[in-house]
């Protein structure tokens, strides 16, 4: 199968051209034979780059509340007419996608990743299980309901968003339910993709793709309340991309790239993962159910549930 990472710049905080964005690369790796395409952490509509760098934490602060107003509008839906955009273009290409999105519900937004077939339309949408550091005071914590592997040709795919992909209950989970195509989403360094991608390729025994965006301070809407603040760093941001992809035996297959903007494509083969399985295969012939009980709960996690007559 031919896969790609698309390590792009993302319109941030602009869904409209986001999509547009999305499109354009999921147009590119139709047209060179890719049947699977991911995309960076919330690239639509864009990572809160601006909590680390300007005091995200200060309590009841004017700014902070403003910025955190906008990010907050320009969130998408599942079902708004941004992924629906998405998924139209998906059945007319044939190409199955993972993207990264900001998901607003109400007030909240998700750091959400969706998976979506082109027969079947939205097969997964995976809630960040937990944000990390200060992402907490701008995404809520989500669910199991997405620890999910998808049937794409012969491999079974599955992803999780940046650091949750440390998180060695999710791996295993992943692991149990098939998957043999991780994709690793984030928001772009090399810094953080050069040791977990090949660490799940080697443990899971699987291809594992990562994904992250090109991206810079100036890249910030002029109108974003805290703009100036981050021009004023007098510092790159630090989001370079880091795509990478490695095989089953935990080599590197294209080793993480660094600062270009373009689909990172290869071609995988599923026989790979079942050589590398004759060794080590850690939920099956290496697993211990009898000692180890692992219950994976996928429900949906929701507020408050109303029982009307």
């Amino acid at each position: 199968m031919r896969i790609a990472a698309a390590q792009a710049r993302p319109a941030w905080l602009d869904p409209t051209a986001g999509t547009k964005i999305v499109i354009d690369y999921l147009t590119q790796a139709a047209a060179a034979g890719v049947q699977l395409v991911a995309f960076p952490e919330t690239f639509l509509s864009g990572y809160p780059i601006w909590l680390a760098r300007t005091g995200g934490a200060r309590f009841d602060n004017p700014a902070q509340k403003a910025a955190y107003a906008y990010y907050l509008d320009a969130a998408v839906t599942l079902d708004g007419t941004h992924l629906a955009t998405v998924r139209e273009a998906v059945a007319d290409l044939g190409v199955f996608c993972y993207l990264g999105i900001t998901e607003r519900v109400r007030g909240t937004v998700y750091c959400t990743l969706v998976a979506i077939d082109p027969a079947r339309g939205v097969v997964g949408a995976h809630r960040k299980l937990m944000p990390t550091h200060e992402e907490r005071m701008v995404w809520g914590i989500g669910d199991g309901h997405g620890l999910r592997a998808h049937d794409v040709g012969e491999f079974r795919v599955s992803g999780l968003s940046c650091w949750e992909n440390w998180m060695p209950q999710a791996r295993h989970a992943l692991y149990a339910d098939g998957t043999t195509l991780h994709i690793s989403t984030w928001p772009g360094a090399v810094r953080n993709t050069e040791d977990i991608t090949r660490f799940i390729a080697k443990e899971g025994r699987v291809y594992s793709l990562a994904v992250g965006a090109v991206l810079d301070y100036t890249d910030v809407p002029s109108d974003f309340p805290l703009r100036d603040e981050l021009l004023a760093q007098g510092k790159p941001a630090g989001y370079d991309g880091g795509s990478a992809l490695a095989g089953p035996d935990g080599r590197w297959l294209i080793e993480p790239v660094a600062g270009d903007e373009r689909l990172v494509i290869a071609d995988i083969d599923p026989a790979a993962v079942a050589r590398e399985r004759q060794n080590f295969d850690p939920a099956g012939h290496y697993a211990r159910p009898d000692v180890f009980t692992v219950s994976v709960d996928r429900r949906r996690r929701n507020a408050a549930t109303f029982l009307d007559d």
